[in-house]
């Protein structure tokens, strides 16, 4: 039997420390719309892990 671990959604301030990039950045990102895949839970804004790595792999590819 395989077991799948759900990693938690990462915060703003994680994907900050992931990237190498300011906090506004990444606000600036998703109000352009350019940036990693984000959803709000509540009144906060959370990444999912997965999403990320793709996102950044996808702009080295490019």
């Amino acid at each position: 039997m395989v077991r799948r671990t759900i990693e938690p959604l990462w915060t703003v301030e994680e994907v900050s420390a992931y990237l190498g990039v300011p906090v506004a950045t990444l606000y600036q990102w998703r109000h352009r719309r350019v940036g990693p895949l984000a959803s709000r839970v509540g009144r906060h804004l959370r990444y999912d892990p997965a999403d990320v790595r793709a996102w950044l792999i996808e702009r080295q590819a490019a």
